[in-house]
């Protein structure tokens, strides 16, 4: 009798435990992205002269993450594995996809399943308001893969001023500042979903090239900047610096616009009812390692632009990541374990508590745990990374990151290859194995121990360049005085 009065109690304390879940206010999620941003470009990652409170606000409130990483530094396949907690060969997006590769029908595999998706199956109504990027066939445009409303555009790039949108019946262009016009819309989508919980995935094309004009609020703010650049041999300062400015102008705009939709949130009793997330599909260089732009940058000196520069260096893969999670998140955490935006799918899940779909495979890891406090085991033992380069190029890079080492493997190149002493020289000044006693380690045995780590990890995904031939392939030897 007493074990049939206790299985009765556990059953309706069972019910009671549902039914209160199910009638909890479910959080809503804005998740912003923007394109080319750098971690150094933010006030809460230590710059002292770009003005970004509205992004600083999210880390003040909620959490940064101190070392976040890109899977690829570059935008479409960057996107490709945030969408989708996939690595990007796997999905055969190696390089940013080009306008002839898109309309060709390059984009995500017809069956990829993206985490909005998820969440619009669970009950979020969903939306898409900015840049694309991942295909422009039936199966891949956002209204088929995910989202209930998109407005913005499929391309990777686009004008700032009176930007072309596409829309069903077609492109348009349309008047205005497209950082104004994208949150505009993203306030005008949210007011009519504010009774039902939304997901919005906002994604700038802003600081991306071409960097102005910007309106003249944001140009005013920084005009009379005189920014603080790297400081090399053959850089052309003044031009360096005018860029740099330029790019803060535009990155001001983003954090303007962000306070926009900040007091909106809070005007209509959301902003404590909505998960923020920011982030930068990767990171940037203005000088930095004498090139311009991502992981495809290219060479500047003298004020001449020259050939491109593939390159895996943490300006290029470090990406600024903070979370706002009201009432969960501690305001002011700082998450020092690694993470990559690989892990997005499954944390925007674990945030939510929705279930993860069973036809999903995910490589990503759910940082949801760590956001909470609830655990301190770093998601990633190591990083890894991956770019393949086609576009104005070719190269085939991997790299390999650990709390010391960072070791960048040069597919079908000889004399290519990198190994950084990350402890000793952050900055990536010093690549070892090119430097004459450069160390008292054997930097033999060091890059002998990255490679096997690099070589697991790609047959764990089934790198596609391990089944090409191995032309110049050799074992690092020690140089003779």
């Amino acid at each position: 009798m007493y074990a049939s009065r206790f299985l009765l109690v556990l059953l309706v304390a069972a019910l009671v435990r549902d039914t209160f879940a199910a009638d909890q206010p479910r959080m809503n999620l804005i998740a912003i992205v923007t394109d080319d941003q750098a971690e150094w470009s933010l006030g809460c990652y230590g710059n002292k002269e770009s003005i970004t409170p509205n992004m600083d606000r999210l880390a003040k409130e909620g959490a940064r993450f101190a070392n976040a990483y890109t899977v690829t530094p570059v935008c479409s396949a960057s996107r490709a594995s945030y969408m989708t907690g996939l690595w990007n060969t796997q999905l055969a997006i190696t390089d940013w996809i080009a306008p002839n590769e898109q309309h060709a029908g390059v984009g995500l595999p017809e069956g990829t399943i993206i985490w909005p998706k998820v969440l619009q199956q669970n009950g979020w109504t969903t939306a898409l308001v900015g840049k694309w990027h991942l295909g422009e066939k039936p199966h891949n445009v956002p209204g088929k893969i995910g989202f209930d409303h998109f407005y913005g555009f499929l391309g990777g790039g686009n004008t700032p001023m009176n930007p072309t949108y596409d829309f069903p019946d077609g492109p348009k262009k349309i008047s205005g500042y497209g950082g104004d016009l994208l949150t505009e819309e993203a306030i005008r989508w949210i007011g009519e979903q504010k009774e039902k919980p939304f997901v919005l995935c906002l994604h700038f094309r802003e600081p991306h090239l071409p960097y102005g004009p910007v309106p003249a609020v944001d140009h005013e703010a920084l005009k009379n900047l005189d920014p603080t650049v790297p400081q090399l041999k053959g850089l052309d300062i003044p031009q360096v610096k005018g860029w740099t400015r330029d790019y803060y102008a535009a990155i001001h705009s983003v954090d303007r616009n962000m306070g926009r939709l900040f007091e909106f949130l809070e005007k209509q009793g959301l902003w404590e009812k909505t998960i923020v997330s920011f982030t930068s599909d990767h990171g940037y260089n203005i000088g930095h390692h004498m090139i311009h732009t991502k992981g495809n940058g290219y060479w500047v000196a003298g004020g001449v632009n020259g050939p491109k520069r593939p390159n895996m260096w943490d300006t290029s893969v470090r990406v600024p990541w903070m979370v706002r999670w009201p009432g969960v998140v501690k305001p002011g955490t700082v998450v020092e374990q690694p993470v990559q935006n690989l892990d997005t799918f499954a944390t925007m899940l674990g945030m939510l508590g929705a279930p993860l779909p069973k036809k999903s495979k995910q490589l990503g890891k759910d940082l949801s745990s760590l956001l909470r406090g609830e655990s301190s085991a770093p998601p990633h033992e190591v990083i890894f990374g991956q770019y393949d380069l086609h576009n104005s190029g070719l190269a085939y890079l991997r790299m390999v990151r650990t709390d010391r080492w960072k070791y960048v493997k040069h597919f079908h190149e000889n004399l290519m290859d990198e190994l950084y002493d990350i402890q000793a020289d952050p900055g990536e000044t010093k690549n070892l194995i090119n430097m004459r006693k450069a160390t008292k380690e054997n930097v033999r045995e060091v890059i002998a121990g990255l490679r096997a780590k690099l070589t697991v990890w790609q047959k764990s995904i089934n790198d596609p360049v391990l089944s090409e031939p191995r032309l110049m392939d050799y074992e690092v030897t020690e140089d003779k005085e």
